[in-house]
């Protein structure tokens, strides 16, 4: 496995930026410090790469950014927003929309590493699986430059993670909506990655903690399209047909709420005063709805911002957290009455 600038500071018990100084030939060193840095590098075969030598001559400022797919609302907002913040700092990014196959994101991966980019920025939960066999070629990228996860999270040395604490604020939905007097809730859902299962459970808490018992408990996966309302509403109907009796909807994203509303309308249910309805993402379906959508704000602005400034000092040499958090918040709006 190739050293990188990080195991040399491990190794010289000193911070990254001093190794840095070292590699650029700074005066601002003692005489031992240099010493032992130069010593380890010798020892091991070292070969400063563009990340060693951070912002320098040899950085191509282009930072590879992969999501899995474009046409996602919360997706494509975020790679706008990422691309704005390294455009503002002097960079250029590669995209490669890679699927949800994983091989395909393995050669999309490698693809971007052989490009020579600084950084590589994965957009969303979905890169990170639950097999650490499958998380291998993440691990192996992360030896060679940093890698940067959007709204997920993963424990290795030099992947860096801005992320919602989305298992607290789908917790707090789900909780809002039952101390108004609606413990019978729809939840749907549409994705198993590392964000759509935090998303689950806590709403699962949230029945635990109020006992809930398992007949009023409906938990249903979509697997249908994603951005087709009329899709989701008829899947509502048919789980209504079905025998699950709900006065309350919550989905993991907003396409999935908007399609309850939908389904509420057809039924002539008035909204919120018969059955209430919140979504996620706050995303601009929110306001599209009639009425307007309640949703968990999942701070994307926040996040994309967090993960760039990360990205700066950790190739400026610095040390920075791997992990920052952020919580959401509900934002009520006429779909609900609390």
């Amino acid at each position: 496995m190739a050293m990188t600038i990080y195991d040399i500071s491990q190794k010289a018990g000193v911070s990254t930026a001093t190794v840095s100084r070292v590699i650029n030939g700074s005066g601002n060193v003692s005489p031992v410090t240099r010493q032992k840095v130069t010593a380890i590098i010798e020892e091991y075969g070292y070969i400063p790469n563009a990340y060693a030598r951070g912002m320098g001559l040899r950085s191509s400022k282009t930072v590879g950014l992969l999501c899995a797919d474009s046409s996602d609302l919360y997706t494509a907002r975020a790679v706008y927003l990422l691309q704005q913040e390294l455009q503002a700092n002097g960079y250029e990014s590669l995209l490669c929309c890679t699927g949800f196959n994983q091989d395909v994101r393995q050669d999309y991966l490698h693809l971007i590493l052989s490009k020579k980019v600084d950084s590589i920025i994965l957009a969303g939960s979905h890169f990170i699986a639950t097999s650490e066999l499958d998380n291998a070629y993440i691990r192996e990228a992360a030896d060679q430059i940093p890698i940067m996860l959007l709204n997920a999270s993963y424990d290795h040395p030099h992947v860096y993670s801005a992320l919602c604490d989305d298992y607290a604020a789908m917790h707090e939905a789900a909780s809002s909506m039952i101390r108004s007097g609606i413990p019978d809730i729809l939840y749907l859902y549409n994705s198993k990655s590392y964000s759509g299962l935090r998303k689950l459970n806590g709403f699962q808490k949230a029945l635990d903690e109020n006992n809930i018992p398992p007949s009023m408990r409906h938990i249903l996966y979509y697997d249908g399209t994603p951005d087709s309302i009329e899709s989701i509403s008829d899947f509502v109907t048919r789980a209504a047909e079905n025998g699950h009796t709900f006065h309350g909807i919550i989905g993991s994203d907003d396409a999935l709420a908007a399609g309850g509303i939908k389904y509420a309308q057809q039924k002539g249910l008035r909204i919120p005063e018969e059955i209430s309805v919140i979504g996620y993402n706050n995303s601009i379906l929110t306001t599209c709805c009639t009425p307007a959508l309640t949703s968990v704000d999942n701070c994307l602005e926040v996040l994309t911002h967090q993960l760039v400034h990360t990205l700066l000092h950790v190739l400026a040499g610095e040390e920075m957290p791997q992990k920052v958090v952020f919580s959401g918040k509900l934002i009520r709006r006429d779909t609900t009455l609390f």
